[in-house]
């Protein structure tokens, strides 16, 4: 069993990172932006905030990028190279990160239900793609 090779884990990470950003632009700043203002104004918050926002979220996708890669690189020995795995990785990466984190935060009540639900779900299909595609880039040493 190889070491992780660290460098191929930033690089298939950031990788991993442009396809999040590129699946939440999409989904957060075109699809969702009537709603997700119509939320934030429902909280009592202006708009605008969540625009303030955006440059954290980049480079919150990002780390969640690298993180993902770190899985795939450690998972990789038991599951074996390639893209089936960076699927296995990606899909571990959302339960813990998005699943968990809606199932507790949803019944309070912040946003509709729906925007959770469908959220969850496209982050499923982003975290999927995002790990055999940042994967690809990742060697042992």
């Amino acid at each position: 069993m190889g070491k992780i090779n660290w460098g191929r884990v930033i690089v298939g990470g950031l990788l991993a990172g442009v396809v999040l950003n590129a699946f939440d632009y999409v989904y957060y700043g075109v699809v969702m932006k009537s709603d997700m203002a119509a939320a934030m104004q429902a909280l009592g918050k202006q708009p605008q905030a969540i625009d303030a926002l955006v440059p954290w979220f980049i480079f919150l996708d990002f780390i969640y990028g690298i993180g993902l890669l770190w899985v795939y690189a450690a998972i990789r020995p038991r599951f074996g190279a390639g893209p089936k795995t960076g699927v296995i990785a990606g899909v571990a990466v959302w339960f813990f990160i998005i699943l968990l984190h809606n199932l507790g935060e949803g019944p309070m009540g912040l946003y509709p239900q729906r925007m959770y639900v469908i959220g969850t779900i496209v982050a499923l299909v982003q975290y999927a793609v995002a790990g055999p595609i940042g994967a690809y880039l990742y060697t042992e040493m």
